[in-house]
């Protein structure tokens, strides 16, 4: 019994770390899950060409689904274990929200394994990841802004302390990622200077609940940069001809949305800085079974 599943990444519009209200939209980048069933009782995983990562998070995935699905598969959670392989396009620690990739993969593709996915809604199948992620703590809100975006695709809108989804809509359209060398893991991040900012977050809600998605990032992005003491120069690099652009997530990546002649422009500029850019379109789709 054996299951895949491929998981998108994604971009902030708002970041939850300020009031737990986030909001992000998924991008054409993509992390692969591929977990084979075994009676052995025992979960193993491993991350394609990095030996040393941590796999607490795809685990604990593969844990909670199989705690909660294995009965209904007729099954013995007791006796089931996993071999899991994961592969990924998404940059770790970049803030393109490699970790809720990883989680939606993961689970859609046990759930895949056990003949069940297509039984499961895509919801409560992203809060199995969401509350995985908690239990490893790699996240600090639970990210279940950044964890929808990437299972339902769009852009969602979301209560990350209730878990619930609040909006989802369309975002079809060019998006450019501009990564600097270093990483950012969003469990050090400051979560207190990002909470005294509250007041620009509670109007990019506004402005994100409205379906203004560009502006909304950009007013994000510079709070954001300032709470997190990250340089808005990409930002300004990229403005005003962007319908968007913000740091995403906890950084150290900056995304920009438009139409791609505009974005090309953009990227020209931003290769000039160390790092990598890549010229992506938003992903109307989610995470989905192969």
């Amino acid at each position: 019994m054996d299951g895949r599943a491929v998981a998108p990444a994604a971009g902030t519009v708002l970041n939850a770390l300020a009031t737990g209200v986030g909001s992000a939209f998924a991008i054409d980048l993509e992390t692969t899950a591929t977990v084979d069933l075994t009676d052995d009782g025992e979960i193993d995983a491993e991350v394609v060409d990095q030996p040393d990562a941590d796999t607490a998070l795809v685990e604990r995935c593969v844990e909670r689904t199989l705690a909660e699905y294995a009965d209904p598969a007729g099954l013995d959670e007791s006796d089931v274990g996993a071999r899991v392989q994961t592969e990924s396009e998404v940059p770790m620690a970049s803030g393109l929200k490699s970790s809720s990739a990883a989680a939606n993969a993961t689970v859609l593709a046990t759930l895949d394994a056990l003949a069940v996915s297509d039984a499961v809604d895509r919801i409560d199948a992203c809060r199995i990841g969401v509350r995985a992620a908690r239990d490893a703590g790699v996240t600090v809100t639970g990210a279940f802004d950044d964890a929808s975006a990437s299972m339902l695709g769009g852009v969602t809108v979301t209560d990350n302390a209730a878990d619930e989804l609040l909006a989802r809509d369309v975002l079809d359209c060019h998006a450019l990622v501009y990564t600097p060398p270093e990483q950012s893991f969003s469990a050090d991040a400051d979560v207190s200077a990002c909470q005294r900012i509250a007041p620009v977050a509670d109007l990019v809600e506004e402005l994100a609940l409205e379906g203004r998605y560009g502006e909304a990032m950009t007013v994000n992005g510079f709070a954001f940069c300032g709470a997190l003491g990250f340089s808005t120069g990409p930002m300004i690099d990229a403005l005003p001809d962007v319908a968007g652009v913000s740091l995403s997530g906890t950084g150290p990546s900056y995304v920009a949305v438009g139409d791609r002649t505009t974005l090309e422009d953009v990227e020209r500029r931003w290769r000039e800085r160390d790092g990598t850019t890549r010229l992506l379109r938003t992903r109307t789709d989610g995470t989905r079974t192969t």
